[in-house]
Parts: C-alpha cells; structure tokens; sequence
C-alpha cells in the first residue's frame, strides 16, 4: 500500500484468532501467558503441572482466590471484581504520568458503551437526541446509536491530512445537527477504527474546548491506546489531557473513556472483557449509571481476568517476560491506492481510485464499486477485506478497510495476492 508502513509478520483479515504476537511500545511480547493464566483458571487442575512458569500459576490463584468457591463460573459484583477494578484503576494512573484514577469511578463491562448510550438518550422526548460521530467509523457504533434512537450527525475527518480531526467541521456538524435534534454527545475514536490515525494533544485540547464550549458530553473510544507504532507518535488519553487543561475545564467537561480486551494489543475478540471510566458526572448522575450498570448480570468472569491481566502484564524479572525484539517494517506499492500513514490501531483505510469504467461497471450491477471489489478479491484470491462504504466516506471516494494483525504468519503472502489482484484489476479496467 502506497506509503504505508506494514508489519511482516502481520496479516490482512478482519478478526484476531491464536495466539498473537503483542505489540507494545514497537516491542513484541507473546501472549502464552495470558492464555496460560486463563486456561489455569478454568481449569485449575494445571496448577499442580510443573510446565506452566511461576509467574502464570501465582497470577491464577490470585484471581481464583477473588471468585466465590475459587470458580470462574461464580456470579460477581455487577460493575466487576473489586481487585480488578482497583488493578484498573493503577493501570489508568500509571498511564496518565500519576492522573489519579478511582475504582469508584470504573464500570467492568461487555457492551459498556450502549450502557453509556442509554444513559444520554432520551429516545421519548418530542426532539430526538443526537450524537456527533466521525465519517468514516465502524459499522457497529452506528447501529447502536439507531436502536437507542439516537439521531446520527456525522462528521468528517480529513483524509487529505492523515484522518485529523477539525474543529471547524466539529462546529459545522454541530450546527447542522442543531436544526433537526439536540446534540447531547461527541463520539471520538482515537486511535482511529478503520482509518488508523492518533490524535495530537494539541487537536485533542481543541476538541476538550469545543466540547466545553457546546457543553457535549465527551465518549471517548480508546480501546487501541497500546496500538502506537509511529516513531514520532505517542498516545494522549483525553483523561489525561483534560486534567492538565486548568480547573475551569478540567473540573467540568463530562467524559467516559472505554478500553477492552477484545481490541488493542491482545486482540481476544471473543473475550468480552472492557471498562469503562467516567469523568466529572455530577454524583446524582453517577449513581443512576451505576444503577443501570447493574441492571445487567455481572460481567463474563474470565473476560474480567482477562482484563486484569491486561492491565498489569509480566513485568521484566518475571519467568514469563520473554526477549523483546523490534517488529520489522515492510512497504509495498500499488498503482491506483494511496493511504494516509498508519500511525495506531490495527486498521489501514486505503482510498481506491477506480477508472471510470471500473465505476459504471460496479454501477450496471447496482452495487458500490469499492464493495464488488471486495467480493471479488475475496472469489479470486480467498483475501478478506471489507468495502470503505460500511463504515462511511466521502461522496464519490472509494476505500477498502485492511486488518493489520501481528502474527507470525503470511502477510507477505496476504500483500502479494493483493497486488496481483489489483495490479489486474486496474488493467482490466483502464
């Protein structure tokens, strides 16, 4: 992909399965451990095994010792185990340089974010609520937002510019909005999902000041923080920059900040394991999120475990922390693709730039041109990438989304049958 920074040892699909090799701070660390420690927890027979490292068998009798009768199959506390919580709480703390960060004020949860949604919605009222969203996004915030009854203002971030996000198309959105709805919510994604940008701490202070001035209440999605791999990139968490942003705004500004285990560097999508941190609610507020946090079961027990092994992974010294080593880079050409620099996250969105009779075939079979790409791709050369227009774009632009995953595996292979395809396909069609 034309500029575009690849791991070798990644692969193009569009989910994780196996064991991955996790990136943190350009460096790998297998995740053996984590599945060790899980699968000692479910099974707790493993314990008396001698192959399984120090490290894993004390990690698993400590969380065991947190469930009732020392079962994963045990009911929790409904907003989570009170020692993950606080192993969450650390972690937070840790990542903001010392940003105090409480248990009280941290939600374990699959699906956190339509819980949130619930809470800012009010789907009787005569005018409906609305949402401000980033185009593009993935598909599955957009359609939470339509079954809460939410109503979707959308706005663009600058592809030209690497995916930022503006201020000025923030205000042009919000005033749009204002005419049809009450916008209550600014929705970030930072690191970007599909569009793999980050966001600079100056471009998040503006956001903070537009929210502040608007009085939005601010959902930020920060599930790829530890997903960073550009040289000159480090992730701000809009927690931390709030904090820092003087009393009058830091104090005021009303934010939740999700992460999760089934994103970012572990990769475990089937694991439903994530959190939620809310900022500056007024306590009357808290307490009814509180309330509808626990209208629902207590959240997957080994997802939680997960979680907290996540957020206080094998330290150096430990049995289980291997040899780190560098991920190598790879780039790859293509004629008729250009994609803004991958800076986060685990997804490029390269722009398609179809001949004209790419576009009226696509047209004849009343399909968009970017989604019979695909379909063909995947007939021809059994690789799966999904069409820009699922997750939004530009009029009369044409994207692919390309999931980014370190494993050690084929993506030279997946990079190969990509070019081959495409390298026919624009020849076919010019």
């Amino acid at each position: 992909v034309k500029g575009q920074p690849i791991s070798k040892s990644a692969t193009c699909i569009n989910s994780l399965s196996g064991p991955q090799v996790i990136v943190r701070d350009n460096l790998s660390i297998s995740n053996y451990f984590y599945l060790q420690v899980l699968a000692a927890c479910l099974y707790p027979a493993l314990l008396e095994d001698d192959s399984l490292p120090l490290d894993v068998k004390q990690r698993a009798e400590s969380l065991l010792r947190e469930c009732d009768g020392g079962s994963v199959g045990s009911y929790t506390d409904s907003s989570g185990i009170a020692k993950i919580k606080h192993c969450v709480s650390q972690y937070i703390t840790r990542r903001d340089g010392g940003v105090p960060s409480s248990p009280d004020n941290i939600f374990i949860k699959s699906g956190s974010q339509t819980i949130m949604l619930k809470l800012l919605i009010r789907s009787k009222d005569s005018c409906q609520t609305g949402v401000l969203i980033p185009v593009p996004t993935y598909a599955s915030f957009t359609l939470a937002l339509e079954e809460q009854g939410a109503a979707i203002i959308p706005y663009h971030l600058c592809e030209e510019q690497g995916w930022t996000l503006q201020v000025e198309e923030l205000r042009k959105a919000l005033h749009t909005g204002r005419k049809t709805c009450n916008p209550v919510a600014l929705y970030i994604c930072n690191p970007g999902n599909p569009t793999g940008h980050i966001q600079s701490r100056k471009s998040i202070e503006e956001v903070i000041r537009f929210a502040a001035e608007e009085r939005l209440f601010i959902l930020a999605d920060e599930v790829y923080q530890s997903c960073v791999y550009a040289d000159d990139t480090e992730f701000y968490s809009y927690k931390k920059v709030l904090s820092e942003m003087g009393s009058t705004i830091s104090s005021t500004v009303e934010l939740a900040s999700f992460n999760s285990v089934s994103k970012g560097f572990m990769g475990e999508c089937g694991l439903r394991g994530g959190y939620v941190e809310l900022v500056n609610l007024d306590p009357a507020v808290k307490e009814y999120a509180r309330r509808l946090f626990s209208t629902r079961s207590c959240p997957p027990v080994v997802g939680q475990m997960a979680l907290d092994l996540m957020a206080n992974p094998p330290r150096p010294g430990d049995p289980s922390f291997p040899t780190f080593s560098e991920v190598s880079e790879v780039f790859a050409e293509l004629p008729g693709i250009s994609c803004q620099p991958l800076k986060a996250g685990f997804f490029v969105f390269p722009c398609l730039h179809f001949p004209p009779k790419a576009i009226k075939w696509a047209k004849k079979r009343q399909m968009e041109p970017d989604m019979l790409y695909c379909l063909h791709l995947l007939e021809e050369t059994g690789l799966h990438v999904r069409p820009g227009c699922e997750y939004g774009q530009r009029k009369d632009s044409h994207h692919i989304r390309l999931f980014v995953a370190t494993q050690e595996n084929i993506m030279e292979d997946a990079l190969q049958r990509l070019k081959t395809f495409h390298t026919r396909f624009m020849k076919e069609f010019s």
